[in-house]
């Protein structure tokens, strides 16, 4: 464990390094760290498994990824809304960041609160967070803009 303990923490330098001698990569990863909630995993997750990001919009990002609600409706039948698809890793790196931000993150904390206290199931709730944080950073990278308490 400790060998790769430390080889760990000899790629992250390696990586650190790389993406600082770029400097449009720098840029991005400067911003999304910036932003509440977000750490190095996310933002290397982001930058390498989603390129797209900053150039689609709220609704393409989020099918993209695979969390956007997707009807499962024939005739007069109304189904269940169901999350699929899309990019796994970044999903998966998404529900990992989130369930530490719904403890701290002034914006998402009080909406997961919100839809938990409203009945929905906290899974749901979740993913509806991960949706609004992956909105908040595609807005960031879009219009270039740092991470600011009073606009998210």
């Amino acid at each position: 464990m400790k060998a790769i303990k430390k080889e760990l923490e000899v790629i992250d330098k390696q990586l650190d390094k790389l993406v600082s001698n770029i400097a449009e990569w720098r840029q991005k990863r400067d911003l999304l760290l910036g932003a509440k909630g977000v750490g190095n995993v996310l933002t290397y997750t982001l930058m390498s498994e989603l390129p797209e990001l900053g150039k689609l919009n709220r609704k393409e990002i989020a099918a993209l990824v695979g969390i956007a609600p997707m009807n499962r409706d024939s005739g007069s039948f109304q189904g269940k809304r169901y999350i699929r698809g899309g990019r796994h890793r970044v999903r998966t790196v998404l529900f990992v960041s989130i369930m530490s931000a719904i403890q701290c993150h002034p914006k998402l904390k009080p909406m997961y609160k919100r839809l938990v206290d409203a009945g929905k199931p906290k899974k749901v709730a979740l993913i509806a967070c991960m949706r609004k944080q992956l909105t908040i950073l595609n807005t960031m990278v879009k219009n270039n803009t740092y991470w600011d308490e009073n606009m998210a």
